[in-house]
C-alpha cells in the first residue's frame, strides 16, 4: 500500500486543481452566471443560469478549461420558445466571447471561448423531478444535485479513476470513444467507495454486469454494463461503453493491481507515422491499404462519428461480400474524413466461382442452367458437392473498383450521404500518405498499433 500511496500522491500534485485554478474558474462561472441573469431581467424572461458537470461538483481535472453553463426556463415554456429565446441570450452572451459557434445536440446551444475556457451555453427546461423531463438535457442538474449529496470526501478518488481511463484511452462517452463519462465514473467511485476499491471490483467484471445504486431500475438493458441513473430509472449511464473498451478497463485493472505504476495513469504518446515506416510496416505485414477520403459534413462529433461508423460497418460487409477479406479497420476525420481498411489482399482473380441449387431443387435447377448454359462463362456448368456450379468472371477484382461503383449504394448517414455525393476519393497503399492533415499521420500509427 506505500508503492500505491507514493503513486496517488504523484499522480493528484499533477491532475487536482489548485487553488489559483478553483478560484479563475469560479470567478469565471459566477461571471458569467451574473451576465446571463442581468439579460434576462433586462428582456423580462422568466430564466436561470445555473452551473453544471464535473466543475460544479468539484470532479474536474486540472487544465480542462470547459464549462457547462444551463440556461434554465420554466417547464411551461414551449421548445420553440425555449430555443429561439435561449439562443438569444446565448448569443447575446457570445458577443463578449472570443470565439463562438452554434451547435445541435437534441436543440440548439452555444458553444463559446471565455478568458481561454471553453464554454457550452445550454437552454434547458426547470423540470420539478427527473421523472418530467422534457429533452435529455434537462437531467443534468438532478445528476449535480444526486452527485454533490454522495461525493464529499471522494473527490480526490473520482480525479483518480478518471485519469486512469484517459491512461487506458477509454475516457468520454463521446460517440467518436465510447468510453466512460464523467459522470459514470462519478458513479462508480460512490458505489465501490474509492478508486482501489472500483478496481478490484472491475477484475472480476463480465458483459451483463448490472449496478443499480437506487434499486429502481425500470427496464432491461443489453449493454456490457449496465449502471442505472440514480435520477432516471429507465436510463443506462454507461450505455455509450463499448465491450471493447469496458475490457481494456478490466484488462488494465487487473495489470496495475499486480504490479502497480505511474505510467497507467498517462496515455502513450504516439508518434506520427512518417513515410519510410509506413512502407516498412505494409512490407512487413503483407497486406493491402485502401482508404476512401472525403470533405467531412460540418457537424459534431457526436453527429458525425456514429455516421462514419454506419458508413464503415456498410463498407466492410460490401466488401466481404464480394470476397475481399477485411483484417481492420478505422475511421479518421478533420477537414477531411477518412475510412481506411486493411485488406487481406486488395485484388482478387478475374475467375469466380458460382454456386447454384442443388441438383433435386428441379425449377430452381432449369432457371440456374438457362442463365449460364451457352454464357460467356470460364467453364461448362458442372456439379460439386450435389450443387451446380459455373466459373464466372468476377464483377470486381479490385476493391478500387468496387468502391468507385458501388461506395453510394452503401448505408450512409444524411450528411455523410451528401458529402459523399459532392465527390470522394479512393486511395490504395502509399497513395495514401498525401492525406497531410494534421494528425492522421498519429491515427495511422495507431490503426497499425490497435
Amino acid at each position: 500500500m506505500n508503492e500505491i500511496d507514493t503513486i496517488r500522491a504523484s499522480i493528484l500534485s499533477r491532475i487536482k486543481p489548485k487553488e489559483p485554478e478553483k478560484l479563475k474558474l469560479s470567478a469565471l462561472a459566477d461571471s458569467l452566471i451574473s451576465k446571463i441573469n442581468a439579460i434576462g431581467r433586462a428582456e423580462g424572461l422568466d430564466i436561470t443560469a445555473i452551473l453544471v458537470g464535473s466543475t460544479a461538483r468539484g470532479t474536474w481535472l486540472s487544465g480542462e478549461h470547459d464549462l457547462d453553463i444551463f440556461i434554465m426556463f420554466p417547464p411551461d415554456a414551449s421548445r420553440e420558445y425555449l430555443e429561439e429565446k435561449g439562443l438569444y441570450v446565448a448569443r447575446k452572451m457570445a458577443e463578449q466571447a472570443q470565439s463562438s459557434e452554434e451547435r445541435y445536440a437534441e436543440h440548439p446551444y452555444i458553444n463559446a471561448v471565455f478568458d481561454g475556457y471553453e464554454v457550452d451555453l445550454v437552454p434547458a427546461f426547470r423540470v420539478a423531478s427527473a421523472a418530467e423531463i422534457i429533452s435529455a438535457v434537462d437531467r443534468t442538474p438532478f445528476h449535480n444535485m444526486f452527485v454533490l449529496s454522495r461525493i464529499k470526501g471522494l473527490e480526490d478518488e473520482v480525479l483518480l479513476l478518471k485519469q486512469f481511463l484517459k491512461g487506458c484511452g477509454v475516457y468520454g462517452s463521446e460517440l467518436k470513444t465510447h468510453g466512460f463519462s464523467g459522470y459514470l465514473v462519478e458513479l462508480l467511485v460512490t458505489h465501490y467507495g474509492s478508486f482501489m476499491q472500483a478496481l478490484e471490483a472491475a477484475r472480476e467484471w463480465k458483459p451483463g454486469l448490472k449496478i443499480d445504486i437506487e434499486k429502481h431500475a425500470s427496464i432491461a438493458h443489453n449493454d456490457p454494463l449496465v449502471v442505472i441513473d440514480p435520477t432516471d430509472p429507465s436510463r443506462n449511464v454507461a450505455a455509450a461503453l463499448s465491450l471493447d473498451n469496458m475490457c481494456i478497463f478490466i484488462d488494465r485493472a487487473r495489470e496495475f493491481m499486480k504490479k502497480p505504476g505511474a505510467s497507467y495513469f498517462s496515455l502513450r504518446a504516439v508518434e506520427p507515422l512518417n513515410d519510410s515506416e509506413f512502407k516498412t510496416i505494409m512490407s512487413g505485414r503483407g497486406t493491402s491499404l485502401i482508404a476512401i477520403e472525403f470533405t467531412a459534413p460540418d457537424e459534431v462529433e457526436d453527429v458525425l462519428f456514429p455516421q462514419l461508423h454506419k458508413m464503415e460497418d456498410s463498407v466492410r460487409e460490401m466488401l466481404e461480400r464480394y470476397d475481399f477479406s477485411v483484417y481492420n479497420s478505422g475511421v479518421w476525420a478533420g477537414k477531411k474524413a477518412v475510412l481506411v481498411y486493411e485488406l487481406e489482399s486488395a485484388g482478387l482473380p478475374t475467375l469466380k466461382k458460382h454456386a447454384g441449387p442443388q441438383v433435386w431443387m428441379e425449377e430452381h435447377a432449369e432457371a440456374f442452367k438457362s442463365k449460364y448454359q451457352g454464357s460467356n462463362a470460364f467453364s461448362r456448368i458442372y456439379i460439386h458437392n450435389g450443387k451446380y456450379m459455373v466459373d464466372i468472371q468476377r464483377k470486381y477484382a479490385t476493391a478500387k473498383k468496387l468502391l468507385e461503383a458501388e461506395l453510394p449504394k452503401c448505408g450512409l448517414g444524411k450528411h455523410v450521404a451528401l458529402s459523399i455525393k459532392k465527390g470522394y476519393h479512393i486511395l490504395e497503399n502509399e497513395q495514401i500518405l498525401k492525406i497531410k492533415e494534421n494528425n492522421f499521420r498519429e491515427f495511422l500509427h495507431r490503426f497499425f498499433q490497435k
